[in-house]
């Protein structure tokens, strides 16, 4: 991987020159970036996959949605249709993509719509009916098209973009630099005991790029799985199952570790992050699935699958989660009710 890495290293050195060259282009205006008068808030990061964009953008839903009339908009990667999309219940998650179908389908109260020009998708959501007053762009970081009004920065704790470098060498999309663009950071995916002596050391490694406020956010997993009938079985009951756990995200770790720590019995078939399942794949899954032999047995998956995967398994249940701040969670909240109250 280290060979890899070094005969590559001419290539990112080529890709940074354009990424910077691009950003530079933006700042200057000689790429026009839009403008809208309602406030947009864009959710990215500077890295390929895996920071907890979606819990945190669900977070944001639910700090937001009660007092604004809010949509989230996304590109929806890797979905088979093109051009904008407000989507329903008929909808597939081939047709939108997983996340903005998990949006849908957990917060009936917002808008979720799909475009991959974001600037024509904005527009045409402020042309419907009711417009929403607020928008959440979801893995918009280095859409540098529209000017978002707050740019919240998600960067992984065990792999922090001041510690990496950009594609193919490393992960990053753009330079570290790109961080100066934030208003915020949240540094993701903590451990939950993470000491303040910790928090610091990280923030003075982010001060070389970014001066602003740092948050730091663990996961939570819900207490007890889920499947489409709203059936549920406990965590602490889930240890008298065999447990297939099928994932297709960019960083299972964590849910693997979880599991663990449970002390629940499990398999594991792994699959690459947005993994479109084929017939071939769901096959391998049943199998597996009917391979155990013990009369309590379940399939598992992560929440992002379960919209995949509901309509083709049985047994299927998914585990809910969330983000949660580990500390200055009312200063962080404060940060975006503020933006907004300035704003509308």
């Amino acid at each position: 991987m280290k060979l890899i890495r070094i005969l590559v290293f001419p290539i990112a050195l080529i890709y940074d020159v354009v990424t910077r060259i691009r950003n530079l282009f933006f700042d200057l205006g000689v790429f026009s970036s839009t403008s809208f008068q309602i406030p947009i808030i864009a959710v990215g990061n500077l890295s390929v996959g895996g920071t907890g964009k979606t819990p945190q953008i669900e977070y944001l839903i639910r700090l937001l949605s009660k007092k604004y009339q809010l949509a989230v908009l996304s590109r929806g990667y890797g979905r088979s249709t093109k051009g904008y999309l407000k989507i329903n219940q008929n909808n597939t998650s081939k047709e939108v993509g997983d996340e903005p179908l998990q949006f849908y389908r957990k917060f009936k109260q917002i808008t979720v719509a799909v475009d991959e020009q974001r600037v024509r998708g904005v527009q045409t959501l402020l042309a419907q009916e009711n417009p929403p007053n607020l928008i959440l762009l979801d893995d918009a970081f280095q859409h540098r098209k529209i000017t978002a009004g707050f740019y919240l920065l998600l960067t992984k704790y065990d792999e922090l973009f001041v510690d990496d470098f950009l594609l193919p060498t490393g992960g990053l999309r753009e330079s570290a630099r790109g961080a100066k663009r934030a208003h915020a950071v949240v540094v993701s995916k903590c451990p939950a005991n993470l000491s303040k002596a910790s928090q610091d050391q990280v923030i003075q490694k982010i001060r070389k790029y970014f001066k602003g406020p740092v948050f730091f956010s663990g996961i939570s997993y819900a207490e007890e799985v889920q499947n489409s009938k709203q059936e549920s079985i406990g965590i602490e009951a889930l240890k008298d199952f065999e447990v297939i756990l099928v994932t297709g995200i960019a960083k299972p770790a964590p849910l693997v570790q979880f599991l663990k720590e449970q002390e629940i019995r499990f398999q594991h078939l792994k699959f690459k992050d947005h993994h479109e399942f084929t017939t071939q794949d769901l096959q391998l899954i049943k199998e597996t699935f009917l391979e155990v032999t013990s009369a309590k047995k379940i399939i598992l998956t992560t929440e992002k699958d379960f919209v995949r995967l509901s309509d083709e398994l049985d047994a299927l249940y998914y585990i809910e989660i969330t983000t949660k701040l580990i500390d200055k969670e009312q200063d962080f909240d404060k940060l975006f009710l503020s933006y907004l109250s300035k704003s509308l």
